[in-house]
């Protein structure tokens, strides 16, 4: 697709929205519900779709917080359908609740476009509906099989998880434990795995109640860098050397490579959230011009580890 470019300017920010505009009538209106605009990974995303903005001529963008509520993000898209949006980009707060959402755009015959958190349905999107996002198979399978290689196959495994209602979550636990499974892994065994939210201070107080219980472990594996960071956090504070354990995270987020770069993280997986945001946002501008999509878009996930680090600072 070929667009002419104009630089955009914020006009405002308020609240839970703000509105990124082209011309003063914008020929192209779209609409994003993003599922908090606190989360340092979703924050990249947010400013990917940003700056695609600024390369388009003619369109608006307005972006709102739907904040980690379900139901707020039904009644913003509901309200971006009332409001004649030209497409919509919608970050899920949960994907097994995308059903209403996909409906209410359908039936408003409004390009939709998911971004990074897959709706339930990923596999049997209708037609006018996209998915943008990496293949979660992928970055807890190249994160745990890192996470093997250092520990020589063999050792004690606790880990974190992201809510437990999340795709992202359960696929990537899911894949350090297929990891396992296979012969050169086999010799590892998670001993523990629970939920930290996706959250660094929850993360650190769920790895201090573990050091607390005398649990014997080799290794972290956590399903982000916020709380593989929060394990850090507590395993420094109980004067645990940091080479005595291994902490793997993902996402690659600026904190999780100064960490890295400190020597406190092993292993995180590149999930390239500034991309996703830009194809969302390409997507939903080429949709709302009469272009057909694919209904699935993905962007590759890539392992980082200290040899490579230099390559994604």
């Amino acid at each position: 697709m070929q667009f002419s470019k104009k630089a955009f300017s914020v006009l405002a920010v308020f609240g839970v929205g703000m509105v990124v505009a082209g011309s003063a009538v914008a020929e192209t209106r779209i609409a994003v519900s993003m599922t908090a605009f606190d989360n340092p990974f979703l924050t990249i995303i947010r400013e990917g779709i940003s700056s695609e903005a600024q390369k388009h001529d003619d369109v608006d963008v307005v972006v709102e917080d739907a904040q980690l509520d379900v139901a707020k993000q039904l009644a913003q898209v509901q309200n971006f359908v009332a409001d004649g949006y030209d497409a919509i980009i919608v970050n899920p707060v949960d994907g097994d609740s995308t059903t209403a959402i996909t409906q209410t755009a359908v039936e408003a015959g409004i390009p939709l476009v998911y971004v990074n958190h897959p709706p339930g349905d990923i596999d049997n999107l209708p037609e006018g509906v996209s998915f943008v996002g990496s293949n979660e198979v992928d970055s807890g399978t190249m994160q745990t099989r890192q996470v093997c290689e250092l520990l020589g196959g063999e050792g004690k495994v606790l880990i974190m998880m992201g809510p437990l209602e999340n795709h992202a979550a359960l696929t990537r636990t899911r894949d350090v434990h297929d990891v396992i499974a296979t012969p050169e892994c086999s010799g590892m065994e998670v001993i523990e795995e629970q939920t930290a939210n996706w959250k660094r201070g929850e993360a650190q107080d769920l790895m201090t109640n573990w050091l607390t219980s005398g649990i014997e472990f080799d290794a972290v594996i956590a399903n982000n860098d916020e709380m593989a960071i929060g394990a850090i956090l507590a395993l420094k504070a109980a004067d645990i050397p940091m080479d005595d354990v291994v902490v793997a995270g993902i996402d690659a987020t600026l904190d999780g490579l100064t960490a890295m770069q400190a020597g406190d993280l092993d292993v995180t997986v590149y999930q390239n959230a500034t991309r996703q945001g830009e194809v969302s946002l390409q997507t939903a501008i080429g949709m709302a011009a009469g272009e057909s999509s694919d209904s699935n878009i993905w962007i590759p996930f890539e392992p980082v580890t200290r040899d490579n680090l230099d390559a994604y600072k």
